[in-house]
């Protein structure tokens, strides 16, 4: 069954804005920072969007626009705060016609056994007891319990807490809200030992940003999310953030990116004492000034735009507090549809029995080509699995024996397909002139501070007060839905720091 896809509309087409001063400036492309950006301007503030590390619609490889990797978005009603905003936004009904769920919902490909979880309990308990006879009744149960397992903190993240608390009279309010919500330290259900078990528990690393995550909101919160309805939306992670940007720009917000501009890659911060106060581009000598920064990139990417990092050692002593541990390696196959074994699902979770990559994610795409027509004829499998930051380091030889070990994963599960294949491209090789975070779409942080219910990273106040955070780094545990998260509160801090009043456009 293939997708439909929006069709979104080419964003405005310029060199620079004609302004060169603004209430907020956001740097970088995260989907916090999108969404703060589109907020801020639908409450009458001034906003430019540089969007600095942006991926665009995806990357362009031998006639194709690829993904960066498989993306799963929950749906909207498991995240009711993030509805709420996007109902301000007024892109409510957007999201949800163009939303759509796999076929199945998800597919489990184990040595021994390939099972299809569909939304239906009665097919799914079939699929369950056919496979796994007696034991599928257990699983079940199991599953189905963990998909509820969001709703008991659903009221808790509604209300807007200050995650994480800046200050003793944050952190105490925080604890009275939290002694108000008993929920959210629900012990997770899915915890057999099974190999069937294991695997789907193998899905959370494709859903949160923690290396590891031990506590139990951020063990079930991302995956029961996840697991209750897996949706695919139109261009993943990248169709999400281009519609935001054109709510933004139909706001009367500004964009500086790869689509609409030769500069959009910011050089260095200027500061004027201990404050910022403007962003300079590369290969331009204009300065974008702006009462106050928020940042939707990631801290290391922002660390490097600080020149004198000893005038400003308390900023980036708070941006050193993150390691990246391990990231989202893809390779991706186009292949003739006609090929495809049937009963091939359009989202797999691959148990690989290898231990270094762990489970395979894979999500079939329609195949796309750069001026964005689709070839029905045609389908993208991308397969991802996460591996260790370090293998950065290792050189190109490894790399590509990471992705032939992947090439042989899925070689095995379409057999006969490799010498039919158009191409096989991984973005962190292939993806030409893209540079640093784009090549980590989904990167595992670990921190070294507090982890308040063990989902939160970096502080979004920083010492530089007029700078705030609102990337992926500040709610990681909460993955998807943590980014939005982010920047909803980052929109509510630019509004008592500015203390303007806010004007609501339609």
């Amino acid at each position: 069954m293939q997708t439909p896809v929006a069709k979104s509309k080419p964003l405005p087409s310029a060199t620079a804005p004609s302004r060169h001063v603004y209430d907020v400036i956001v740097l970088g492309s995260q989907l916090g920072g999108a969404l703060a950006a589109a907020l801020l301007a639908k409450r009458g503030y001034s906003v430019l969007l540089v969007e600095h590390d942006g991926t665009g619609p995806g990357y362009e490889h031998d006639g194709f626009v690829l993904p960066y990797a498989p993306f799963v978005a929950p749906a909207l009603k498991t995240m009711p705060a993030v509805e709420e905003a996007f109902a301000e936004l007024g892109i409510t009904t957007t999201i949800q016609r163009n939303q759509q769920p796999h076929v199945p919902e998800l597919q489990l490909v184990l040595p021994r056994h390939r099972m299809d979880l569909h939304t239906d309990a009665a097919r799914r308990r079939a699929e369950l007891t056919r496979e796994l006879g007696a034991p599928g009744e257990s699983l079940l149960a199991d599953l189905t319990a963990t998909g509820t397992q969001h709703e008991p903190s659903d009221a808790f993240f509604k209300e807007g807490p200050p995650l994480p608390p800046d200050g003793i009279l944050e952190r105490w309010n925080l604890n009275k809200r939290m002694r108000q919500h008993p929920g959210l330290e629900t012990e997770p259900k899915l915890v057999g030992e099974d190999e069937t078990s294991k695997l789907l528990r193998g899905l959370l690393p494709f859903v949160n940003h923690l290396d590891q995550p031990t506590s139990a909101l951020a063990r079930t919160r991302p995956l029961s999310q996840a697991l209750q309805t897996p949706w695919r939306y139109p261009g993943g992670r990248d169709g999400l953030r281009q519609l935001l940007f054109e709510r933004l720009t139909e706001l009367g917000g500004d964009l500086l990116s790869p689509e609409n501009t030769d500069t959009y890659v910011v050089e260095e911060l200027h500061f004027e004492g201990g404050r910022y106060s403007a962003v300079k581009l590369l290969r331009s000598d204009t300065l974008y000034r702006s009462s106050c920064l928020v940042s939707a990139t990631d801290a290391g990417a922002l660390r490097r735009l600080i020149t004198d990092r000893k005038k400003h050692r308390a900023l980036s002593e708070q941006l050193d507090l993150s390691t990246i541990k391990s990231f989202l390696f893809t390779v991706n196959w186009v292949l003739p549809e006609a090929v495809l074994p049937r009963g091939l699902g359009e989202l797999l979770l691959l148990d690989t029995q290898d231990v270094e990559l762990g489970p395979l994610l894979i999500q079939l795409h329609p195949a796309r080509t750069p001026d964005g027509k689709e070839d029905p004829s045609l389908r993208v499998v991308c397969a991802g699995g996460f591996v260790a930051s370090s293998v950065r380091d290792l050189g190109e030889g490894y790399l590509q024996s990471l992705a032939m070990r992947i090439d042989g994963h899925l070689e095995a599960l379409m057999p006969f397909t490799k010498d039919k294949r158009l191409l096989r491209s991984a973005p962190y090789l292939d993806a030409g002139a893209v540079r640093g975070s784009r090549l980590m779409p989904h990167p595992h942080y670990t921190f070294d501070s507090e982890a308040v219910l063990g989902v939160t990273g970096l502080k979004q106040h920083t010492p530089t007060k007029n700078v705030l955070l609102a990337g992926r780094e500040v709610l990681p545990g909460l993955g998807l839905e943590g980014e939005f998260l982010a920047g909803m509160r980052a929109t509510r801090l630019v509004q008592e720091m500015l203390k303007k009043k806010a004007v609501l456009k339609r």
